[in-house]
């Protein structure tokens, strides 16, 4: 399998996933600008969205969506527990999280990034993280993950958008079952390789 990512971007959750799953990958980094990657590939021909991530499996089909790819890899390996069994009620939860996460969290930080987004706008969008962040931080009181006491895929993918926090100065200190859970996933062996390859620690 190869991953297609860049440094930092929500391509960090699945290949959090990866380390997490034990399982054999290479990644390559994409300059999203130009659309192409490391090795001088055209990346529009490989995932036609023209963003990340993408995973490329061995017999040449290629998965997008980092929800999508989180689940697909996380059901190579059901030992580990990334995610709960399909068609049980806690894997529908988990969809929930991984929902919640990319529209409400992921999405509203997108704004941020682009120069072009009036102040009003960004003013708007920091109110509803706030407001996001406040929710999860409730859900997170008294237990270690998004799903309880194991690490799930949903985890993966909140870490990786809460990272983003720094970059629009929101202090997660305000939220301190948020700043503990966020410190906590940042621990995990799996989480410092995958942040390590590209080059954020």
């Amino acid at each position: 399998m190869k991953l297609y990512l860049k440094p930092g971007a929500c391509s960090l959750s699945p290949h959090i996933v990866l380390e997490e799953a034990g399982l054999k990958y290479d990644t390559e980094v994409v300059d999203l600008q130009k659309k192409v990657t490391a090795s001088g590939q055209d990346y529009w021909k490989i995932n036609p969205k023209g963003y990340v991530p993408a995973l490329q499996l061995d017999n040449g089909d290629v998965i997008t969506e980092g929800p999508a790819i989180v689940q697909y890899l996380a059901d190579q390996v059901p030992g580990k527990k990334l995610a709960p069994a399909n068609g049980t009620l806690e894997r529908y939860k988990l969809q929930a999280w991984l929902t919640f996460i990319g529209t409400e969290i992921h999405k509203t930080f997108s704004p941020f990034f682009n120069p072009a987004t009036p102040a009003e706008w960004k003013a708007m969008c920091r109110a509803k993280l706030e407001r996001r962040f406040g929710y999860v931080a409730e859900q997170l009181a008294g237990q270690d993950y998004l799903m309880g006491a194991e690490f799930s895929v949903a985890d993966a993918y909140l870490f990786t958008v809460i990272r983003w926090a720094k970059h629009i100065e929101l202090e997660l200190s305000q939220w301190p079952a948020l700043a503990a859970y966020q410190a906590r996933v940042a621990a995990r062996p799996a989480v410092v390789a995958a942040m390590k390859a590209e080059g954020l620690l």
